[in-house]
């Protein structure tokens, strides 16, 4: 028999009995589960899971999301170390990688957020020429080739050791004069935590979710990179609206709702060469 109980702040809580703890018990192993999925495996309404996850969010045994919960341990997750997260889904990383360098031109201005699959793209950037790159992941000079760029700068901010990279305005000041620069690119390449129907793009850090949407309004083009883990409930914060992104760069084809949504909002969907067809 399972022991219902969990750990907050440290201290030991008894979960509540029958079904909420049960529900408690498949969250924690689940990670992220939909009202939908709790409904029908507990056979009871939608209404009714709601309430009981409202309950355990408000026990602090797990957190309440748009749509559904996550456990404690997952909310860790989406904050892990870079080089934990840098060991996941490590072929499709680098299949997105490769398709979204052959978006970049020669001699364009580019920029790209923080993120491992931003990494895969910097690596594949090796036999493009005179680039212009803008970007807040700390990683990003240590992936490119040296070859391959004019200049390279990295936006200010405060650092998040987690992620690499750092939390600030999209601008630069120069001295002696007034004023940000005015900073416009050819293509923002921004690799995001969920993708979903309803809400669009989002990540589960706000001042990261702020940047990439300032980068995302600064580009002629926008291409969002996302491996098919990424298609589900929306995460804490909204990056943009479907419609934003020229262009989806993933590993394998989404499921039919989102897909239909993409159609509709004008966003190409890019595959790998061997999911095409």
């Amino acid at each position: 028999m399972k022991d219902s109980s969990a750990r907050k702040n440290g201290q030991l809580v008894r979960l509540p009995a029958g079904r909420k703890a049960e529900i408690a018990a498949f969250v924690a192993e689940s990670e992220q589960v939909t009202v939908a999925v709790l409904s029908e495996r507990f056979g009871v309404s939608s209404d009714t899971i709601r309430r009981d996850l409202d309950q355990l969010d408000a026990d602090g045994i797990l957190v309440r999301t748009h749509g559904g919960a996550v456990s404690r341990s997952a909310m860790v997750v989406t904050e892990k170390k870079l080089d934990v997260r840098l060991q996941l889904h490590t072929t499709a990383k680098e299949k997105i990688g490769a398709l979204a360098a052959t978006l970049v031109d020669d001699a364009s201005v580019i920029m790209i957020n923080a993120g491992t699959t931003s990494l895969a793209l910097a690596r594949h950037l090796r036999d493009h020429r005179e680039l212009t790159i803008a970007t807040n992941n700390l990683r990003i000079p240590a992936e490119v080739s040296p070859k391959a760029v004019n200049d390279l700068y990295i936006f200010g901010g405060a650092v998040r050791f987690a992620g690499q990279s750092t939390i600030g305005p999209i601008n630069f000041r120069v001295a002696g004069r007034s004023g940000d620069l005015e900073l416009r690119c050819d293509l923002a390449l921004i690799s995001v935590g969920a993708v979903s129907a309803d809400v669009g793009y989002s990540t589960s850090n706000v001042g990261e979710a702020v940047m990439m949407g300032e980068m995302i309004s600064r580009a002629s083009r926008v291409a969002i990179l996302a491996d098919s883990s990424k298609f589900g409930p929306p995460l804490f914060a909204q990056v943009a609206e479907l419609g934003t992104a020229d262009y989806l760069i993933t590993e394998e084809a989404p499921p039919p709702e989102l897909a239909a949504a993409l159609k509709r909002n004008g966003v190409q969907v890019l595959l790998p060469p061997d999911r095409v067809g």
